[in-house]
């Protein structure tokens, strides 16, 4: 019998933090002191057991969310590593989706920044049971007091700390148990013993308060069952500190996952439902998919429904894949993860089996980038469009257009280091020499105002489509919006769903070349003929009754905005101000702590691209900026971005309909 069918119980982990906070460093020491590796490996040197690629060794970052697992007190934890970086916040993002509980890292020399907060978000609309963990508190300038504060005031006011700190930088040296009967450590910082626990626990739990206002005793034990009962729920958050370069902290850290975070349900009898988070290409296996599942089981051989896709594929084999080594398995069951071979189809996002089981995807990455591939000459095009799908089937949001009237390539990005991470995978794992362009700001267009638009598409026969929509802007942030109040009498439900499919892909280029959002679209009117009408026909008028809509109602620039936290010596302080005001950022009043000036504020990505530089440069390195996406407004009057439209305008009429029926003659 392996080790792994003889486990009591399982976890599954993600880990999550801001860049730089020791999130790969604490992977690697959870699977030394586990004694699930033997040598303890290092970022810097590239010996990481979860930086799996050449480009992950070479520049010390994580690029990829990594699976790995350990045992730990007869429990088998999947553990999976994500990177810290805003580039690859969509790797985050599908692995938070598959995660029963987490562990946030926030460094105690930092402390909370604008990624840390959007994960946060993303795991509290989740309800994910999460762990917090202080780390580098052995670092110079490492101040836990202040780093509660942020937490409390930017994350939760229910971060219940259960060690406190024995010293502080080069003299830190362990975490003592706060949740003990005994006093409080010698120096503890404020607010990390038992009273504090209890204050906080009594916020939520009503016999506590009672117990807490008559000052009855309250043991250690009982507010140990209350924090996990009440973690579990999503609802408290235990906060332990630690030094993981030095594996201080890392025993409570693997101590507090059994005794925080919840084991995953789900019934392997039970019909199958799962979701795909990630897909790998083997050089052996082809492609990989590492699937989630919630109930069910796979076995070697079986035949898997793709829901999404609504094809059927056999499974040829199932892996674990543990950092850089795999393990063949032959079978893989409800609350389990595993990378499964022979689904040749399947993408990111795929719902396999039953899809009621599994929760629904945060949304958190958003490419604010578009930037053009250059091949190194035209023979090698075909082969950089195959190298990029593939990447693409690894990553949707890259988004790839082959424009291939124009023979020009199109990639959507989240930021420069993406672009280095890309060029250097096209490199060592095609053989590639590619050329990027500047990148462009990705904008989009939303309505101006209310209006109607409307199509009779009855000639050149046969044909025969008929509808009118009411076209609305929508409310920020609300995307499409798209409702029919058309009959099945008036309009057969066939047609109606052909109708509901194209007015997305209609909306890919408004007015101005750029993706129409925040807008409602209604169908008021559908009718077809009996003789005249092609299944067809609908989906060639819905593009020109869109486009004739928004000819009438107008549309509105919107520019993506960022969310920034500027941290610099306070003598540069002005000059910030001066550059802000100069890039058409919106402020809140700065604060000044330590020699530092701290800002917050809003700022076009149009008007920043070169700005971390420029920054770094004029503070001798010692300024930091932050972001994270903010969403899209409207741009100011004065600003004019139109994109070249791709293929023929819905707006003429009939050069539209003789192209869709392949009779325009160039």
């Amino acid at each position: 019998m392996t080790e792994e069918k003889r486990i009591a119980s399982r976890r599954n982990v993600g880990i999550f933090a801001h860049v730089d906070a020791g999130k790969t460093t604490t992977t690697e020491h959870l699977l030394y002191v586990s004694g699930r590796i033997r040598a303890l490996g290092s970022v810097d040197s590239g010996t990481a057991q979860t930086d799996s690629l050449d480009v992950e060794r070479e520049r010390g970052i994580s690029v990829r969310s990594a699976t790995t697992s350990l045992v730990w007190q007869n429990t088998w934890i999947n553990l999976v590593d994500t990177p810290g970086h805003v580039d690859f916040l969509s790797e985050v993002e599908r692995s938070l989706r598959v995660m029963d509980g987490a562990i946030l890292i926030i460094s105690a020399v930092e402390g909370v920044q604008s990624q840390t907060e959007m994960i946060w978000h993303a795991l509290q609309s989740l309800r994910i049971p999460t762990l917090l963990y202080m780390n580098k508190l052995d670092r110079v300038g490492a101040d836990p007091e202040r780093v509660l504060q942020e937490i409390h005031k930017q994350l939760t006011g229910m971060a219940v700390p259960i060690y406190a700190p024995l010293g502080l930088e080069d003299t830190f040296r362990g975490a003592q148990n706060v949740l003990i009967d005994a006093p409080p450590a010698v120096g503890a910082p404020q607010g990390f013993d038992l009273a504090a626990a209890v204050e906080k626990l009594s916020e939520l739990d009503e016999p506590m308060l009672t117990s807490y206002i008559e000052g009855a005793p309250i043991s250690a034990h009982e507010v140990k069952a209350t924090l996990q009962r009440y973690t579990r729920q999503a609802e408290a958050f235990p906060l332990l500190v630690g030094a993981s370069s030095k594996a201080i902290g890392i025993e409570e850290l693997l101590a507090a996952i059994l005794d925080y975070l919840p084991e995953p349900r789900g019934d392997a009898q039970q019909p199958l439902s799962a979701v795909v988070f990630k897909v790998e290409r083997d050089k052996t296996m082809g492609r990989m998919a590492y699937v989630r599942l919630y109930e069910g089981t796979i076995r070697n051989r079986d035949t898997v429904v793709n829901a999404t896709q609504g094809v059927e594929e056999k499974v040829t084999q199932i892996r674990r894949i543990d950092g850089r080594k795999a393990e063949d398995l032959g079978v893989v069951t409800a609350g389990d993860i595993a990378a499964v071979c022979g689904l040749t189809q399947v993408r990111i996002g795929d719902l396999l089996g039953r899809p009621d089981s599994v929760p629904s995807a945060p949304r958190m990455a958003v490419p604010l980038l578009t930037v053009q591939v250059h091949a190194e000459s035209d023979a090698q095009y075909p082969v950089l469009v195959a190298a990029l799908q593939e990447l693409t089937d690894e990553d949707p949001l890259l988004d790839l257009q082959w424009l291939q009237d124009e023979r020009e390539l199109h990639v959507k990005v989240m930021g420069a280091i993406q672009l280095e991470i890309l060029t250097s995978l096209l490199s060592s794992r095609f053989g590639l020499a590619v050329r990027f362009d500047q990148p462009s700001v990705i904008y989009k267009e939303t309505p101006s105002q209310t209006g109607e638009g409307f199509i009779a598409y009855t000639m050149p026969k046969p044909c025969w489509a008929i509808l009118r929509f009411r076209i609305e802007p929508g409310a920020p942030g609300s995307g499409l919006v798209y409702e029919s109040q058309v009959r099945g009498e008036q309009l057969l439900l066939q047609y109606q769903n052909e109708v509901a499919r194209r007015v997305p892909e209609a909306l890919q280029q408004g007015l101005l070349g750029w993706e129409v959002t925040d807008i409602k679209v209604t169908l008021l009117e559908g009718e077809h003929h009996v003789w005249h009408t092609h299944p067809l026909d609908f989906a060639v008028a819905t593009p020109m009754g869109i486009m004739q809509g928004l000819a009438q109602t107008g549309t509105t620039l919107l520019e993506p905005m960022l969310q920034v936290r500027i941290t610099v010596p306070e003598e540069f302080g002005g000059k910030v101000l001066s550059d802000l005001v100069q890039m058409r950022a919106t402020f809140d009043a700065p604060s000044i702590a330590g020699g530092r000036f701290v800002l917050e504020g809003r700022l076009p990505v149009a008007t920043s691209l070169e700005y971390p530089v420029k920054l770094s440069a004029m503070s001798g390195g010692r300024g930091v900026i932050t972001s994270s996406f903010a969403g899209y407004q409207p741009s100011p009057p004065d600003v004019h971005a139109e994109r070249k439209r791709r293929g023929v305008n819905p707006l003429d009429q009939s050069k539209y309909i003789l192209a869709v029926r392949k009779a325009l003659v160039n």
